[in-house]
């Protein structure tokens, strides 16, 4: 079984139920993927044992467990703190909880990096106007990540298209990780994408990648390929 790549800036989203079909991912996407994320789909399914049993499977690989919780400061505290038995590597909260939930989070997991959520990759300028947030995509990744990372944040999630504002307002130490990679757009539910190079050009540490991966006739191929055109 081959271990993920450190230097790697991919993170696979490892979007299914099945313990077998996750581990079956990581044996042929390890010569390529730095961080493997878990969602609701894979943590509803399976829980904390789940988790486990994957950091059993293959103890080198980074976890990013994506629960993105949303709650009063307490209850978000209380969820981190149950989490603390599985030494995560990444955690994601909603940057739009506010500051105290997010630091919550922060201090019940000290070891684990907090990411602050923004803008939802699905939501365009259409919807976010609906939503009453106003028209500028920008405008709310920006606010709502420059108060998660005040809070303990030491990381943020936006789309590639928010990425480079980010970049000249927050520390440099802040990762930054960017879902909506697509070699072609139009495809899917993502609104917001970019192609892996110039995500990578924007100023982001990390691509989220999900189907492109996962839903390839070839999975190894597909991640070779992503890999290779981000890592020249």
């Amino acid at each position: 079984m081959p271990e993920a790549l450190a230097s790697s800036r991919i993170i696979l989203a490892v979007d299914t139920k099945s313990l077998d079909v996750a581990k079956e991912l990581i044996d042929k996407t390890g010569d390529y993927v730095g961080v493997y994320k878990f969602g609701l789909e894979f943590f509803l399914a399976n829980g904390i044992e789940g988790v486990r049993s994957i950091q059993s499977y293959a103890p080198n690989i980074s976890i990013f467990l994506d629960l993105k919780l949303h709650d009063i400061p307490n209850t978000v505290a209380k969820a981190a703190e149950s989490l603390n038995c599985l030494k995560l590597n990444y955690l994601t909260v909603h940057a739009s909880g506010g500051a105290a939930m997010v630091a919550g989070a922060a201090k019940a997991l000290p070891d684990c990096k907090i990411v602050g959520v923004t803008l939802l990759t699905s939501i365009d300028t259409e919807e976010l106007r609906t939503l009453g947030l106003g028209d500028s995509p920008e405008n709310v990744v920006t606010t709502w990540a420059s108060r998660a990372v005040f809070a303990g944040a030491r990381a943020i999630v936006a789309s590639p298209l928010e990425v480079e504002a980010l970049r000249k307002i927050l520390p440099r130490e802040i990762e930054l990780i960017t879902p909506g990679i697509r070699f072609e757009t139009g495809q899917d539910d993502q609104m917001r994408t970019m192609t892996p190079a110039d995500a990578i050009a924007a100023g982001a540490d990390y691509l989220v990648v999900g189907r492109p991966i996962t839903s390839a006739p070839d999975v190894t191929e597909a991640a070779k390929r992503i890999f290779q055109s981000i890592h020249k």
